[in-house]
């Protein structure tokens, strides 16, 4: 058919000018990867992620040696591209001849497990508070809030600290106390999302159709608030590895010999001048897994922000 019989079925166009093609609107998911990919530092953050959870689950496969094993003929034995080093031991040995490579891939299950249950029981909890306060504003509302601003009015850590030194000094106990620290930032980000939600329009007709308040809270209001929750989850995330990882240093989290980061660093301490690697390595893997944490919850922020997304 040519375009001249093309642009006589529509009258509306000149004679000779193509038809307009109509914009395929995009599925929800390649809608998000394309803001989301726009940010080249949330991109490389998320893929730091995937192979932080790829060498969490295959830690038993991929680690050379075992976590806690000894080798005493081979006592702060430095990496293998020094002098002395061997390449059995990539990245070296502790004081007691732990291999540094099997204990850094060992402790990132260790890592990822806290920041998981902690993230877990922030979520939940959380949002279950922030939605019962914005449900109630009354009293009931106000009781939570200023449960949330007192937990607020301490820095984080010493507030971690003082649970943790109350409880005990376990990696479960910190875990616990990291978890009720994060909280608040939760409660609010959920009452401030229901503050919004609950004036509109299907608010108003799921209430007409009768139903319950639990209904309201979780089946119709919850899934409208999820994108601010999601990135917070996930910037709390980085929260409760950097946390997790200082108390251990303190020696209030995950006891010797647990192949955790914060306590290689603890452990470490007194050969900061003799063996660079006991000390460099851990904080390495500290500083890359927050930071890919951070940078993907900034683009997840940019993905499902509907104001910042750039036309």
């Amino acid at each position: 058919m040519s375009a001249t019989t093309e642009n006589s079925a529509n009258p509306k166009l000149p004679i000779g000018a193509p038809e307009e093609i109509e914009a395929v609107p995009l599925h929800p998911l390649q809608e998000f990867w394309h803001y989301f990919s726009e940010n080249k530092g949330a991109v490389a953050g998320f893929f730091v992620v995937l192979f932080l959870i790829a060498v969490a689950l295959l830690a038993d496969v991929l680690a050379p040696h075992l976590p806690s094993e000894q080798y005493r003929d081979h006592l702060l034995q430095p990496p293998a591209w020094q002098e002395g080093g061997s390449w059995p031991f990539l990245l070296g040995t502790d004081a007691v001849g732990r291999d540094l490579l099997s204990r850094l891939i060992h402790g990132s299950r260790e890592s990822l497990f806290v920041g998981l249950i902690v993230v877990t029981i922030s979520l939940t909890f959380g949002v279950s508070l922030g939605l019962v306060a914005g449900f109630f504003p009354g009293i009931i509302g106000t009781i939570i809030l200023r449960l949330m601003d007192m937990i607020l009015a301490f820095p984080s850590l010493l507030m971690a600290l003082v649970l943790v030194a109350i409880l005990g000094p376990s990696l479960t106990n910190a875990m616990i106390a990291i978890a009720i620290v994060l909280q608040p930032h939760f409660v609010r980000l959920a009452r401030a999302a229901v503050l919004t939600e609950f004036s509109k329009d299907y608010v108003t007709a799921s209430r007409v159709n009768g139903a319950g308040i639990f209904r309201l809270m979780y089946i119709t209001v919850l899934p409208n608030c999820m994108a601010p929750l999601i990135v917070q989850a996930t910037l709390s995330f980085s929260t409760a590895i950097l946390d997790a990882a200082a108390l251990g240093f303190l020696g209030m989290g995950a006891q010797p010999p647990t192949p955790e980061w914060g306590t290689m660093l603890s452990e470490a301490r007194d050969f900061i001048l003799r063996a660079w690697w006991v000390v460099t390595f851990p904080g390495l893997a500290i500083l890359i897994s927050v930071l890919a944490f951070n940078l993907m919850g900034d683009g997840l922020r940019d993905a499902l922000d509907p104001k910042l997304k750039r036309s």
